[in-house]
């Protein structure tokens, strides 16, 4: 059976907002699919009380930033990958996916031994209150199991969209996330008596609570995995690499590259990361229902801004393949088109956000209290969303040109000098509650856009791969 040839992306014959379109509308799919799965999710441990929602939000922060660091590096893969896609060298790209299986197995060894030996010590380190602790350290256990096949997904995932292929990792997140839900719904909650269209029956369930809940989502992670993975090892696409005849040392030329490239990308992911802990940390100090709303809102927030993810990840494939084909005025073009349409969805979503926000909060948890703080510090995040969408698009246009230094550089100004300073002061100092802390992130948000529009328009990251 014939397949059908791989059209380049930078083909001048396509219509650039019908690339940009092609390559956004399965991530934003993909991402809003996944925000529901997290919000069903989030629900369904939010049934169980506040605490197994404060067990679940004590390691929260710690995953983001483990996940974000591998995310960088796999980010990375991809950007070169994507590069030697638009100069059509099928060779180079053949040899980047086979350094990217090395480093997986490396970092695999690495994270797993590391998040292990921390799991049960985590919750202690941020302060839980003492009937959190052990359920919060069960949690990550289990999670830390299956970092592994979260690395080898996160790596297989970027590598297939830099290759123009956005509607696969779609397809195996809608698998997962369902198989997920599924998990969820018989490891989470004991057996019961439920009704379905007027017929009554014995739903079976484990009763293991927020470890079925950890199960499940390891369990979803691992299937995810090998369904990327087969797919890079079986479909014709410029990723179909040979594993046989080929050298499998470890490249260290590619690795440096890779190395310049994720570094800044990972410390960047790192310092919000780490951010997101300190500011758990402080919050965990207002007490537990504060934890819980600050928890639940940042799930609920993440509506409005994965969808945008869409643009920022065909800015980097279609930058990146323009300028490894030396067509810098496509470079550009893109880059202006994602940028726009990226901030007319976040303005749009936040506004959703600020008039919904009770009902959002009302979908995670029945407790009043949560929901009305909740509520009330995700109004008070929603003015922020425009500056929030020009972070994370320029984002995604600069690491598409190799200039992944400045995004780090402004995050690290956003997060500690304009966000956790004054949030301290604020709550320790002063004795002001959650507000304070969401007040601070609007701030940070607002001036992270703002620094990395002004590095989007120097225009120097064009030239940031040559330099």
């Amino acid at each position: 059976m014939a397949t059908r040839p791989n059209r380049s992306l930078i083909d001048s014959s396509r219509s650039p907002a019908g690339t940009i379109w092609m390559l956004a509308w399965p991530v934003i799919l993909d991402q809003s699919f996944q925000t529901m799965v997290q919000y069903v999710d989030s629900a369904m441990v939010g049934s169980l009380g506040a605490v197994a929602t404060a067990a679940v939000a004590a390691n929260s922060s710690t995953i983001w930033l483990v996940n974000g660091m591998m995310y960088a590096f796999g980010a990375a893969f991809a950007v070169l990958a994507a590069r030697q896609i638009g100069a059509g060298q099928k060779e180079s790209v053949h040899h980047t996916v086979r350094q990217s299986l090395l480093a997986i197995i490396g970092l695999s060894i690495l994270v797993t031994t590391v998040m292990r030996s921390i799991a049960p010590r985590l919750p202690i380190w941020i302060g839980v209150e003492e009937q959190v602790a052990p359920i919060a350290g069960n949690y990550m256990g289990y999670i830390a199991m299956a970092y592994p096949f979260m690395i080898l997904f996160m790596f297989m995932a970027n590598l297939i969209r830099s290759s123009g292929d956005t509607r696969t990792p779609l397809i195996s997140n809608i698998i997962t996330n369902i198989t997920n839900i599924i998990g969820n719904f018989l490891l989470i909650f004991p057996s019961r008596e439920i009704t379905v269209f007027g017929i009554d029956f014995t739903m079976v369930g484990a009763g293991l609570g927020v470890e079925g809940a950890a199960i499940a989502t390891a369990g979803a992670t691992v299937l995810s995995a090998l369904i990327l993975f087969g797919v890079l090892i079986f479909k014709d696409s410029p990723l179909k690499t040979p594993f046989k005849g080929v050298s499998w040392r470890v490249d260290w030329i590619v690795m440096r590259q890779v190395f310049r490239l994720g570094t800044p990308l990972a410390l960047e992911r790192a310092t919000l990361s780490i951010g997101q802990i300190v500011l758990t940390i402080l919050v965990t100090r207002i007490g537990t229902v504060s934890l819980a709303a600050h928890h639940l809102a940042i799930t609920a927030e993440s509506i409005t801004y994965m969808p945008v993810s869409g643009f920022s990840m065909a800015a980097t494939t279609l930058v990146a393949q323009s300028l490894g084909a030396q067509k810098q005025d496509m470079a550009l073009d893109f880059a202006k088109r994602c940028l726009r349409w990226g901030i007319m969805l976040m303005t749009g979503t936040g506004l959703l956000m600020f008039i919904f926000s009770k009902e959002l909060m009302g979908f995670f948890t029945p407790d009043i209290a949560v929901i009305n703080l909740g509520s009330k510090v995700l109004r008070i995040e929603a003015f922020a969303q425009p500056f929030f969408a020009m972070s994370i698009v320029i984002g995604g246009i600069l690491r598409g040109g190799g200039d992944t230094k400045w995004p780090f550089i402004n995050s690290l100004i956003g997060m500690w000098l304009v966000r956790l300073g004054p949030a301290a002061i604020l709550i320790l100092g002063f004795g002001i509650g959650l507000e304070a802390a969401w007040g601070c992130m609007v701030a940070d948000l607002v001036v992270r856009g703002l620094l990395n529009y002004y590095r989007y328009r120097k225009g120097t990251w064009i030239h940031a791969w040559r330099d």
